[in-house]
């Protein structure tokens, strides 16, 4: 597999600038995902970062089935067409069937594979074959060194812009850890590779019915992954995340968000993996 990949136009990989993936996990409403989407391309243009906004159209892997999905297939690509339109930033989102993939790459720029769906091999195919960036979450039960197998799978259907993302791996009942050994094992098997600082900070289902988090760790793993090696960073922003539909313990607000990039890109420029 290649040690670089393109993204959005943008080449991504070692020697080449973090690219950021960052956004609310869910659409809430449309004004509140254009809302999102100009205020973190003027963030991440002022850093001087390629960037792509992230937002789910429909959450299909909520812990209880009261929890709130999202706006759904048809009207969540309306509003994420428009994001991309009036703000002019490249636009990902998850896919969660086979069904959903042909109308997602109308819209989308990137097509995001679930950590807990990341060896479907018919989604995975299929994703793959439209052609658009994969994003691939490696799920939380799969070893660094064996996401490659599902990797391969999007590379051999004929697509290479195939980006590794690590959230995390289950540690006994409802908490995650990251092994920062897995970063340079998953680039020694020739992957690229992003860190989903708030999805890794995730307590899977500790609440009643609902995932919790631990917020106040985001920048420390962060921090630690960049140091590790990484090419690209995730992350989930919202406004008011302690009143966020979903993933709010995990989000970070905006100015969190900023301290948290910029404590990267410092690091990263440290140890001379951020070019000028």
């Amino acid at each position: 597999m290649s040690p670089s990949i393109e993204l959005c136009g943008y080449k991504v990989g070692p020697g080449q600038k973090l690219f950021v993936i960052a956004g609310p996990d869910s659409i809430e409403s449309e004004d509140m995902a254009l809302r999102h989407a100009k205020l973190l391309k003027e963030m991440t243009s002022r850093l001087g970062v390629p960037y792509a906004f992230k937002c789910s159209y429909d959450k299909a892997n909520r812990t209880s089935g009261k929890s709130f999905r999202g706006p759904g297939l048809k009207e969540g690509l309306r509003i994420l067409d428009r994001v991309k339109r009036e703000v002019g930033v490249p636009i990902l989102t998850d896919v969660h069937e086979t069904s959903h993939v042909g109308p997602a790459a109308e819209v989308v720029d990137i097509i995001q594979i679930p950590a807990f769906l990341c060896r479907q091999t018919d989604l995975v195919e299929a994703v793959a074959r439209t052609g658009k960036g994969v994003n691939l979450k490696k799920g939380q039960f799969v070893a660094p060194k064996d996401i490659v197998h599902s990797a391969r799978k999007a590379v051999e259907s004929g697509n290479p812009n195939v980006l590794v993302t690590e959230r995390g791996a289950t540690f006994g009942y409802n908490n995650l850890v990251v092994d920062m050994r897995g970063f340079a094992q998953m680039r020694e098997a020739g992957l690229v590779v992003c860190f989903d600082a708030t999805h890794s900070v995730q307590l899977p289902s500790s609440g009643d019915g609902q995932t919790g988090g631990e917020r106040k760790f985001v920048s420390l793993l962060a921090r630690s992954a960049a140091a590790a090696g990484i090419d690209a960073l995730f992350t989930e922003v919202h406004e008011d995340p302690d009143r966020a539909l979903c993933d709010g313990p995990c989000s970070l607000n905006p100015q969190m968000f900023e301290d948290v990039l910029r404590q990267v890109l410092a690091i990263r420029r440290a140890l001379g993996h951020e070019p000028a």
